[in-house]
């Protein structure tokens, strides 16, 4: 029994690796086109028109403060740092491309009053520095009302302004107060608009699709009765109409 032939099937994974994925094969093998062109003549006009096509493929990129000069990285990366061509930007090194970059640092300090923030002790730290009796008065008075306000956004209730000042003369360690006469701005909780509109919308909306239906229903229903009286009357005049017996 002769041998048959198989056949030689292309797969992606007998083919070589896509070094950017977001650009697809084609650009990859058009790039590796121009690599092996013999004269840089040709190599530069070649470029210009794979890097139309990239900025083409890629629209996003264009929010990119420079947008240029990322899709030029990317065509040295696609040829393995090979490609030859006048750039219009400095040509990036491997070594630059893999290194990484620090990791963050993240505060680890305790705060002793979550709702109100690092920032609020920070202010009174700043409060207590300062040497003008009426500027640290008018100070420490801002720093209250942001307090209260801070306070409500996160409890959603009403709060005392004895509270706040309470908060404020501990957080101060007992340096910062005001009068008792003063009194801090009224802050109220408010639900954010937006649901309450969205609400409102779909309690409109879900009642005008209900009364559509009982429309619907009742003019169905109308329809029906009409229909049953018709063929009531109907049978009425055959049996007036019938054969009579002498």
């Amino acid at each position: 029994m002769a041998q048959q032939n198989t056949p030689e099937f292309d797969y992606n994974s007998t083919r070589n690796k896509l070094i950017l994925s977001e650009y697809g094969r084609n650009v990859q093998n058009m790039v590796k086109y121009i690599v092996a062109l013999p004269t840089k003549e040709e190599r530069n006009r070649y470029a210009q028109v794979v890097i139309d096509l990239m900025g083409f493929l890629n629209p996003h990129l264009r929010d990119v403060a420079d947008f240029k000069h990322k899709l030029w990285d990317h065509l040295h990366i696609i040829s393995d740092y090979q490609i030859d061509v006048d750039s219009p930007y400095p040509k990036p090194s491997p070594e630059a491309i893999h290194i990484k970059p620090q990791p963050l640092r993240y505060p680890h300090q305790r705060i002793k009053y979550k709702h109100y923030g690092k920032t609020i002790e920070l202010m009174i730290e700043k409060a207590k520095s300062i040497d003008d009796a009426d500027r640290k008065r008018h100070m420490v008075q801002a720093i209250a009302n942001f307090m209260k306000m801070a306070y409500v956004q996160w409890n959603k209730d009403s709060v005392a302004d004895e509270s706040i000042l309470a908060d404020l003369y501990a957080l101060s360690g007992g340096t910062l107060k005001l009068e008792e006469n003063i009194n801090l701005n009224r802050v109220e909780f408010r639900p954010n608009q937006n649901n309450s509109n969205n609400n409102q919308n779909n309690r409109g909306r879900s009642n005008q699709n209900n009364n559509q239906n009982n429309r619907g229903r009742s003019n169905q229903n109308n329809n029906q009765n009409n229909r049953s009286n018709n063929n009531n009357q109907n049978n009425r005049n055959r049996n007036n109409g019938g054969a009579k017996k002498y």
